[in-house]
């Protein structure tokens, strides 16, 4: 079944949440080539594409959503946030660099939660005055978002919202958030204990993601790597036994894993891993 992004974009509420994920359920995922032509046409200006990338990765968003339940947002409000992240990050997204899309989009469907929850502890410790003024404000400013990616012209007729200096505060991480106060964003993590119903791919996502980071480094470092974390077989190797294939110390191979480490770390393709350990 089909499904109208431009009708229905990101807005879900709990009713009609059922009937959208049996919908999701039923799209195609696409292949590499598929996700390739559909960039670049996206990149062409073609909204028929982007509607396309994005309706066949709308349920990595449900899957991405369901780790972030019940911390101040309905599971139907994570999703339609998640899936404003998707959109951004199917607009974005540049096919050349060699990542697949969701390894991409994990970051951007990620951040759009975490912003959404932030912003709903903001307004959980706010005056019922200004919980009003600040919802006004936002309708405005998505009003405006989404009448330029259609470019109506209407647009420029909507006058800017003036925004008070209490919106604009930042939140800090350490910030108290949810009904009761009892954690912080930095208390945000997976729940390993809920089974997501695309979690297979997304680990394939990542194990395509780090073999090919991996890759990327000397011949030597590569295969020291793939050994010590055991990615091209059924087991990992000690520094001792890598050293003894290489006819080094294990000191010298603790030294080569390091400086291979390091270069991921700070490589584009090492900032995409961190994205699924987010």
């Amino acid at each position: 079944m089909k499904i109208n992004v431009k009708k229905r974009p990101y807005a879900l509420d709990d009713q009609s949440l059922d009937i959208y994920l049996q919908e999701i359920g039923e799209t195609e995922l696409l292949n590499s080539k598929e996700e390739v032509a559909l960039a670049q046409s996206i990149r062409e200006g073609d909204e028929r594409a982007l509607e396309g990338l994005v309706q066949a990765n709308l349920r990595f968003v449900v899957s991405v959503a369901k780790q972030y339940q019940n911390q101040g947002l309905s599971l139907s409000d994570l999703i339609s946030e998640g899936n404003i992240g998707l959109m951004k990050a199917a607009r974005r997204f540049d096919e050349t660099k060699g990542f697949k899309f969701i390894s991409y989009a994990v970051w951007w469907i990620r951040q759009a939660i975490l912003h959404a929850l932030a912003e709903q502890s903001r307004l959980i410790r706010l005056p019922v005055n200004k919980v009003e003024e600040l919802r006004k404000i936002e309708r405005t400013l998505k009003q405006r978002e989404i009448q330029g990616r259609q470019g109506n012209e209407t647009d420029k007729m909507i006058d800017p919202p003036e925004i008070p200096e209490w919106a604009n505060k930042p939140l800090s991480l350490d910030a108290p958030i949810g009904d009761q106060g009892a954690f912080s964003l930095m208390d945000r993590m997976k729940d390993h204990n809920n089974t997501l119903p695309d979690e297979a791919f997304l680990d394939n996502a990542l194990r395509d993601e780090i073999t090919q980071a991996v890759a990327s480094l000397a011949p030597r470092e590569s295969e020291v790597l793939n050994l010590y974390f055991g990615l091209s077989s059924d087991r990992s190797y000690t520094l001792e036994e890598i050293g003894h294939r290489f006819g080094l110390t294990r000191e010298r191979i603790r030294q080569i894993k390091q400086k291979a480490i390091n270069k991921l770390r700070h490589s584009t393709r090492g900032r995409r891993l961190a994205t699924f350990a987010d």
